[in-house]
């Protein structure tokens, strides 16, 4: 059966592109999926704005992914040092502290904290800078500024060492959906649709990969594919999946 089309199909993609963003970050994993579900009804809005925050980055290097690797002066450096021993006893190695510093980064991102998240990526990097999932969140931090090409660039700096990074590789792709609904760019979207089918073949039980793949089939009318990713995403518990976009799928794809 042909898909039905939307009367109002493009202010439909706006509607659905406006929860991709608000609702289901790019930064969102399978994986966290649930604690940011949970943030939502506590984040905040940004206390600093872009052009602040670069402005205050000339100063203060912790607003510079890995400290924009500039020298640190001696007071700087014992700081450091107190901070690893600190994370080192409490988690047991380099690489368990980095990524409860990442997860922690998340956590104050998603109530709005940005400066503290970046803080706390940083820190990760400081313990381990072999942790590709730095750069995810480094990605994130640009991208909730809405600088799309710097967060590009932190993406594919993780992806230059480790390519299977399904997280990163599905956070990527958000920014080519981004892209086309910005411009109605249907490049971009075929873009989207490779990395996230590429993330999938990775893990296929992240729920925002899932959801986004749900996304971008609705938006190619292949309702059989937009419902398979879908009911995936809902059987995992369906945490990313706003009410709007189950009602939009529904009346698009009926019978189907």
């Amino acid at each position: 059966m042909t898909p039905q089309t939307l009367p109002c199909d493009m202010n439909l993609r706006g509607v659905i592109f406006v929860l991709v963003i608000l609702f289901n970050t790019l930064f969102t994993s399978c994986g966290n999926a649930q604690s940011s579900q949970k943030a939502r009804a506590t984040l905040s809005a940004e206390k600093i704005t872009y052009q602040e925050w670069k402005e205050e980055a000339k100063t203060n290097i912790r607003l510079l992914p890995k400290y924009g690797d500039l020298p640190k002066t001696e007071d700087q450096k014992d700081a450091d040092n107190e901070l690893i021993n600190t994370y080192i006893k409490q988690e047991g190695t380099r690489n368990k502290a980095s990524t409860a510093l990442i997860s922690l980064g998340f956590n104050y991102l998603y109530r709005g904290d940005i400066k503290t998240a970046m803080y706390r990526f940083n820190q990760a990097w400081l313990l381990d800078s072999t942790n590709v999932d730095i750069y995810w969140g480094f990605g994130a931090i640009y991208h909730s500024f809405g600088d799309y090409e710097s967060a590009m660039m932190q993406y594919d700096a993780g992806l230059s060492i480790d390519p299977k990074n399904s997280r990163i590789i599905t956070d990527k792709a958000t920014v080519y959906m981004i892209g086309y609904y910005a411009n109605n760019d249907q490049n971009k979207l075929n873009k989207a649709i490779v990395l996230l089918e590429q993330s999938y073949a990775l893990d296929s039980k992240n729920q925002n990969t899932l959801f986004k793949l749900s996304i971008c089939c609705f938006l190619k009318d292949d309702c059989k594919r937009a419902k398979k990713y879908y009911n995936e995403c809902m059987n995992l518990g369906g945490q990313p999946i706003t009410k709007e976009f189950t009602k939009a799928l529904n009346e698009k794809c009926k019978g189907e």
